[in-house]
């Protein structure tokens, strides 16, 4: 394949190292129906990292944030020059970094704004972070983009900057909600007797976000842009609870209509 274009028909293998579980199964299978021979590896599973750099031209990384960048370069120096290495973590300006300096291979960050659990990518957001070479890069966005992706190409920091808002402020927002429950001490089957469909919602949006302790903790502490968020967050409540405490809903009734308005 060296030196030639990639076309949608051309069908070669693909290695995965994380393909065992979440995101890294979900386009394990995607790859397979697309006619690829797909390889996987879990933490004592499947080929080793510079079996998998050999036997496949498109090298995967899909394993927990706080280890991506250590695969990266376990697998990046045997991954060739005319190889593509990507990653499909929640954040893009680590890895990316990491997979520039551990490999001389086209680098792309790749991040689905999906989880596991939905049936096809039509309609599904995807982030493209192209970092090194331009060889792949339309391959890439062909067998995303023909089953009905929408992609956004970006940089790895903007990448962060923008999901500091929308994960990291939002799972910390999820995780706040669960804490303030429980120290209310009101049972979840009472809850859900008094719970409007959106409150639901919420709480199974709790109830997820403590059975994945790692990959949450990840997402919101892991952002570089985390500690700007929190100082937001931190004002915003603040404000809030001064206005209430000040003349109770008038006064934040006002602040709504200002920040509509301003919005």
């Amino acid at each position: 394949m060296r030196g030639t274009a990639l076309k949608g028909t051309d069908k070669f293998p693909i290695g995965i190292i994380g393909g065992t579980g979440g995101i890294g199964r979900w386009f394990a299978a995607f790859f397979e129906k697309e006619g690829h021979t797909v390889h996987v590896s879990g933490r004592d599973t499947g080929l080793r990292p510079a079996q998998m750099a050999e036997a496949c031209p498109v090298v995967i990384v899909s394993v927990p944030i706080g280890v991506t960048e250590a695969v990266i370069r376990e697998v990046g120096p045997h991954v060739k020059k005319d190889s593509l290495l990507m990653d499909l973590t929640s954040l893009k300006a680590g890895p990316v970094r990491a997979m520039l300096e551990a490999s001389a291979s086209e680098v792309i960050g790749l991040h689905p704004l999906f989880g596991p659990g939905v049936p096809a990518l039509e309609g599904q957001n995807v982030v493209l972070c192209p970092a090194r070479g331009s060889r792949w890069l339309p391959w890439v966005r062909d067998t995303l983009g023909k089953k009905g992706a929408t992609l956004i190409e970006t940089t790895p920091e903007r990448h962060d900057e923008i999901m500091a808002v929308v994960q990291a402020l939002n799972h910390l927002n999820t995780l706040v909600l669960g804490l303030s429950i429980r120290e209310a001490g009101i049972s979840r089957e009472e809850l859900e007797r008094f719970s409007t469909p959106l409150f639901r919602a919420r709480l199974a949006a709790v109830e997820n976000l403590f059975s994945h302790p790692q990959l949450y903790a990840e997402i919101i502490a892991g952002n570089p842009h985390a500690s700007e968020i929190l100082r937001f967050h931190e004002r915003a409540i603040g404000t809030v609870k001064s206005l209430i405490g000040e003349t109770g809903a008038k006064a934040l009734e006002e602040r709504i209509r200002q920040e509509n308005r301003n919005g």
